[in-house]
């Protein structure tokens, strides 16, 4: 059983790209029009990377095999906590992006962009960062 936990974020890296996702710009939800990242809030009994993925194809509609995660971080959220994966996804077809009803639009940008952007949700950066930091150099 999996310890409780609030919801799970995914970076989807193809080389020195990211897949991203513009909030809608609603001023009653965090972080409105702003640049975040597939994920959301847990369902019953998810894994994190259950919750991620189901997420994943539910903005995107994108199935991603699980083997293609190669990060998963905890980090506190008091009263629960959160989860952060990254995974690389070199074969990503952008043709097979099918939009969902939340957000504004999703696009393919590269880290530079999706990190120096001034409307890219902080801590997003933040755990990006931690990630890239260890990051295999096969994968750049």
């Amino acid at each position: 059983m999996t310890e409780p936990f609030h919801g799970a974020k995914i970076a989807i890296l193809v080389g020195d790209q990211i897949v991203t996702i513009l909030r809608d710009d609603i001023p009653t939800i965090p972080w409105p029009g702003h640049w975040d990242l597939p994920g959301g809030g847990r369902e019953t009994s998810e894994t994190p990377t259950e919750c991620a993925l189901r997420e994943l194809h539910e903005e995107l509609g994108l199935i991603l095999d699980p083997k293609h995660i190669t990060w998963l971080r905890r980090y506190p959220l008091p009263p629960s906590s959160v989860w952060f994966l990254a995974a690389e996804w070199p074969g990503f077809d952008a043709s097979k992006v099918n939009f969902g009803d939340e957000g504004q639009e999703w696009r393919l940008a590269t880290l530079g962009w999706f990190l120096n952007h001034d409307r890219t949700i902080p801590y997003h950066k933040e755990r990006l960062l931690e990630y890239l930091e260890q990051r295999k150099p096969d994968c750049r």
